[in-house]
């Protein structure tokens, strides 16, 4: 492939990923900001489609502490990864803080969830900015 058309590829595609990711900033975005009140949650009826949310969150959630793991054996070649999963966490945990003030304290395991977010990660993340 000549050279400008590889470009024209590499365009294209950060192009695409550009646009795609407005879904998960867009839908990240009316979660934090409408929480349970996100259409189709807000209803007792509309128990599977909270179900598939949280569910999805669950897996989320999963992804990113496996990525952490991903880091473990060589944290200096994947300081990259690492950072950009500590910004992750700390943007969910800002979400969770806004939930907190708008709707009140959650339970002891949420409220640990997000000193975990909000000190810890930072924590190490300014940690891994001195390696």
């Amino acid at each position: 492939m000549p050279d400008g058309a590889a470009g024209r590829e590499r365009t294209v595609f950060r192009l695409a990923v550009f646009v795609l990711a407005f879904v998960p900033v867009s839908a990240g975005l009316a979660g934090t900001l409408l929480g349970a009140g996100l259409p189709g949650l807000e209803a007792a009826a509309e128990a599977a489609n909270l179900d598939s949310h949280i569910r999805y969150l669950s897996g989320l959630l999963l992804g990113i502490g496996l990525g952490f793991w991903s880091t473990v054996m060589r944290p200096a070649i994947r300081l990259d990864r690492f950072r950009l999963l500590a910004v992750i966490v700390i943007a969910g945990g800002a979400a969770r803080l806004l939930s907190l003030l708008l709707a009140g304290w959650p339970d002891a395991p949420h409220v640990a969830a997000l000193a975990m977010e909000l000190v810890v990660t930072p924590a190490l993340l300014a940690w891994s900015m001195r390696l």
